[in-house]
């Protein structure tokens, strides 16, 4: 049976509209910064190569992590969770295992602080209290490589003063530097 040709061209203009909407749509849907980390919902960053290393199966960035507690060993230090409310990133450490264990985040102000912050935590019952996202959160823009370079390296230092290599055996160049997190040199 053959197509009338009014048929034929609805079908062909229908063909280049759908093909034309999956190439302009693909890109948008690899472009994705960040992956939400129960049970606090703060930000992972796909787009650092060392902590969001790509899947050789599926070609996609996946965080080493698939929560974050305070009892989680980080495979990598420091890691970077992000809290978009608050447009600051946190950087995460592992407490050594002789002291007990767990994860510290560095704040610049207060220093090394036991992983949550008060406010990732209900007063009352003292279980997590997650945070809302915006509905394009994956889309946000990675933090600022030279904005934020310089707090990683007064992070990874303040961590190797508290906890020296030759007392806990943590040396300061075990810790990621801005440059491995981004995977890109600073400029």
């Amino acid at each position: 049976m053959f197509l009338s040709k009014k048929t034929l061209r609805f079908e062909i203009i229908f063909l280049c509209v759908l093909t034309a909407i999956v190439f302009i749509t693909a890109p948008f849907a690899q472009a994705q910064y960040w992956s939400a980390i129960p049970p606090y919902n703060l930000l992972w960053p796909l787009w650092s190569p060392a902590l969001s290393p790509v899947d050789s199966i599926t070609g996609l960035a996946t965080p080493l992590l698939a929560e974050l507690t305070s009892s989680t060993v980080l495979p990598v230090q420091p890691g970077l969770v992000w809290d978009p409310a608050r447009q600051f990133p946190w950087l995460l450490y592992n407490i050594p295992s002789v002291l007990g264990g767990g994860i510290t985040y560095f704040d610049p102000f207060f220093g090394l602080n036991p992983w949550p912050p008060s406010y990732l935590t209900d007063p009352l019952t003292g279980f997590p209290a997650p945070i809302s996202l915006p509905l394009d959160y994956g889309l946000l823009p990675p933090t600022g490589l030279n904005d934020f370079g310089p707090f990683v390296t007064t992070g990874n230092l303040y961590y190797a003063t508290q906890y020296p290599a030759g007392q806990f055996g943590i040396s300061l160049s075990s810790l990621l530097t801005a440059a491995d997190i981004w995977g890109v040199p600073l400029l």
